[in-house]
């Protein structure tokens, strides 16, 4: 049992320092960057289940079948978002995405809204 413990603990150890070098010789490449002249909108994909104690129940399911989704507090309501997308045609082919796993798992009354924030500056 100590041998399988030392093993895994040389493992952990071994790869602590890998990802440090790497990141080092990125930095100033990433670091050079234009600025946007122009802001425009991210689009979201809203996920609204029949009742409010179903946004935990709703937002477990959406994160045990791979979509990375937010709870956000808007006027003390709860509202689960899935993005942001860059445009209206990446949020639509999301909704398609999630639309179908859940007819696939055989969720019903939940609806998908595609809706437009503006990004804050």
């Amino acid at each position: 049992m100590r041998k399988m413990a030392l093993v895994i603990a040389v493992l952990a150890l071994a790869g602590c320092g890998e990802g440090n070098q790497a990141d080092a010789r990125k930095a100033p490449a990433t670091a050079v960057s234009a600025p946007a002249t122009a802001v425009a909108p991210q689009w979201y994909l809203e996920v609204r289940g029949e009742t409010t104690q179903a946004v935990s129940d709703l937002s477990g399911w959406l994160i045990e079948h791979s979509f990375v989704s937010n709870v956000v507090m808007e006027n003390g309501k709860a509202r689960i978002l899935i993005g942001p997308f860059n445009s209206k045609a990446d949020a639509q082919a999301k909704q398609a995405e999630v639309d179908a796993a859940l007819v696939r798992a055989k969720k019903q009354n939940i609806e998908l809204l595609v809706i437009e924030h503006p990004v804050a500056q």
